[in-house]
């Protein structure tokens, strides 16, 4: 018989032995009596009061040629996933490694996700740059020469010897001298004013006062030492060429003014001392003062020297103002701080000034009805 393809056709295969066949083929060969025996053992152990008779062990059936095939292919099945066992113990999952390995599809309704927007980077703050070139720009005042300047306290320097230039005018001196006496007490003020920074350097550091190079490290305290040592190499013989009673009175009231910058001194009560002892040398400077170091002159009125100390603690008392603030902060004790707690800064200002406007005007009063000198006898 012809198929109606090519060839010719296979005869039919028996239903009954092939569907043996597939049972052999899917390991289900004689699984159903055993699924009912082991329901029967549970239902013997659920129920032991029932006590049935033990059924004899069925006798072996003789094997036949489809279960020996069944068997055979069984142990080649066995061994087959022997063989595979050990490499499937160290192969990873090939689902987790697809799962791992790929990427989550896009949401097909949204689609990708958008890419976050770029945070903008912060403005320059205009102050800061506005800051930078006033810092790396060039300014006069920074320079070492005003910066030492700044250092010597100009004011009070240049009003002590404009004051005793104009004393000196008034009691007769040659210009010559009047020069002579500028020069010599306008670097004995800088002195002072230089030596003073220096001490205070690191009160006024701690308390940020403003106006002190030294304190703000603008100026270098080695530099203020070695021009402090010029100035008094310089100021010795100005003050000789003086005379020398009238140098030495002057280089004594210096060395007052320099003993009387020290902390210990100036913090107590006692801190106008060395002011009046200072200003009370200076009617023996003018009226001892002559030209070339000649010895010429007389001794000062009393009553001028006694002006003169309490001229240099009205100047105690003015200078004293403007460090009220820091000194009570350090708990200082001195006698313009005692003043200024008491009736209040402002009016202190106008109690010194008036006191030392009236001392002055008592010395020139003096001056013109008693003299600087007193009469030889």
């Amino acid at each position: 018989m012809k198929s109606q393809v090519i060839g010719t056709e296979a005869p039919p295969a028996d239903p009954a032995w092939s569907i043996l066949l597939g049972m052999a083929r899917e390991g289900r060969w004689g699984r159903g009596r055993a699924a009912r025996r082991e329901a029967a053992e549970t239902a013997v152990a659920a129920d032991p009061a029932e006590e049935t008779p033990a059924a004899a062990p069925p006798a072996p059936a003789a094997p036949s040629t489809s279960s020996r095939g069944w068997q055979a292919r069984e142990q080649r099945a066995a061994q087959r996933r022997e063989a595979r066992a050990p490499v499937s113990e160290h192969e990873p999952d090939a689902d987790t490694d697809a799962d791992t390995d790929t990427e989550p599809a896009p949401d097909p309704v949204t689609g990708p996700a958008p890419d976050p927007e770029p945070t903008p980077e912060p403005e320059p703050d205009p102050t800061e740059d506005s800051a930078e070139p006033e810092r790396t720009r060039f300014r006069l005042g920074n320079l070492t020469p005003f910066l030492l300047l700044r250092a010597a306290h100009p004011r009070q320097a240049l009003i002590t010897a404009v004051g005793m230039t104009v004393a000196a005018a008034l009691a007769g001196r040659p210009s010559r001298e009047l020069l002579l006496i500028l020069g010599t007490v306008l670097v004995g003020q800088v002195i002072l004013g230089w030596f003073n920074d220096l001490v205070d350097r690191k009160r006024d550091a701690r308390h940020r006062r403003t106006g002190k190079p030294l304190a703000d490290g603008r100026l270098d305290p080695g530099t203020v030492w070695f021009c402090l040592a010029l100035a008094i190499f310089l100021v010795v013989p100005l003050s000789v060429g003086n005379g020398l009673y009238a140098g030495s009175a002057y280089l004594i009231s210096l060395a007052i003014g320099l003993l009387g910058q020290w902390v210990w001194l100036r913090k107590g009560f006692l801190s106008w001392l060395p002011w009046a002892a200072s200003y009370a040398l200076y009617p023996a400077f003018l009226s001892y003062g002559g030209w070339g170091g000649q010895e010429r002159g007389s001794p000062p009125e009393l009553l001028i020297t006694g002006l003169a100390a309490l001229l240099g603690i009205g100047v105690h008392l003015l200078t004293a103002l403007w460090g009220l603030v820091p000194d009570n902060e350090d708990r200082w004790t001195y006698l313009p701080l005692k003043l200024g707690l008491r009736i209040g800064a402002s009016r202190l200002l106008w109690l010194a000034g008036t006191y030392t406007t009236l001392v002055v005007v008592g010395m020139a009063f003096a001056g013109t009805h008693v003299g600087l000198t007193q009469e030889p006898l």
